[in-house]
């Protein structure tokens, strides 16, 4: 759940952003024309790419590409909350910045290979930018459109001169350049996680309905019936191969409730998930 959310607008678009969560909490995150950085200021979150999870720690910063995403809050040790800032790039906000002095960046959109994310350990230059923002965030009456502009150039450069300077020139030159998705790449990457088909469409960047005929194409199934017998198929494996309580293996295929689990499991093996361990 979310606990309070401040959010600063340049040209009229969503610019900065600081959130304070509640864990554990999911939702998707859109940025079809957008990249975003996002930086972790306490707790712990995953972002979900459409083929991976990147775990991002207290002092912790991820650049990432347009696209589609899983943001998961899931506080700290000792946390029930999470908080941290984002910074959203937005193509015509980024050009009407720099009006005609464009930088390299964005002159050689068309130029470079598309990088999903880069995530960044804070240096203290980066610490001090987001103490930055926490102070204006605090004292939202000083915040000015020209404020706003000098803080997105600030971070641009900042950004440039990270460990990682190379990768993030290069992430910020294709920053508005979308990765192209395969469907069942996607698919077989999130198989095994505990999302909704909802939440999956998403990171294919489909409607719920769209993504149902895409995922008949490809697998001549309803992705419900297929992805829990999947699941189940799994569990099956791990049962018979390893001596993990069932439990973890439910957890690890996907399931959160070992009641619907076990109820699952004896439907389609006829046997429950330790009966089926037994077996010769």
């Amino acid at each position: 759940m979310i606990k309070d959310v401040q959010q600063f607008d340049l040209f009229g678009k969503e610019t900065f952003v600081k959130a304070v969560v509640a864990a554990p909490f999911r939702f998707p995150v859109m940025m079809q024309n957008e990249a975003c950085f996002y930086y972790v200021i306490s707790g712990c979150s995953n972002v979900v790419t459409p083929t991976q999870r990147i775990t991002t720690m207290e002092e912790e910063g991820l650049v990432m590409q347009c696209g589609t995403y899983l943001s998961e809050f899931l506080g700290g040790k000792d946390m029930m909350y999470c908080e941290a800032i984002a910074v959203h790039f937005h193509e015509d906000v980024m050009r009407m910045i720099y009006d005609k002095e464009f930088p390299d960046f964005l002159l050689n959109v068309k130029k470079i290979t598309p990088v999903n994310y880069n995530k960044i350990k804070a240096s203290e230059l980066i610490k001090n930018y987001v103490s930055s923002l926490q102070f204006y965030f605090e004292n939202p009456e000083l915040v000015s459109e020209e404020i706003l502009k000098l803080k997105i150039k600030e971070l641009i450069i900042l950004l440039a001169k990270t460990d990682n300077a190379e990768a993030i020139h290069s992430l910020l030159a294709g920053m508005f350049t979308k990765a192209e998705i395969d469907f069942k790449e996607v698919v077989e990457a999130n198989i095994y996680n505990n999302f909704s088909l909802t939440e999956l469409a998403s990171l294919t960047s489909l409607s719920l309905s769209s993504f149902k005929r895409e995922f008949y194409k490809h697998y001549n199934s309803s992705p419900a019936k297929y992805i829990k017998n999947r699941k189940l198929e799994r569990a099956a494996k791990l049962l018979k191969s390893t001596s993990l309580r069932v439990s973890d293996i439910a957890y690890d295929c996907g399931f959160s409730d070992i009641a619907h689990f076990s109820k699952s499991f004896q439907k389609h093996y006829g046997d429950s998930p330790s009966g089926y361990r037994t077996q010769e």
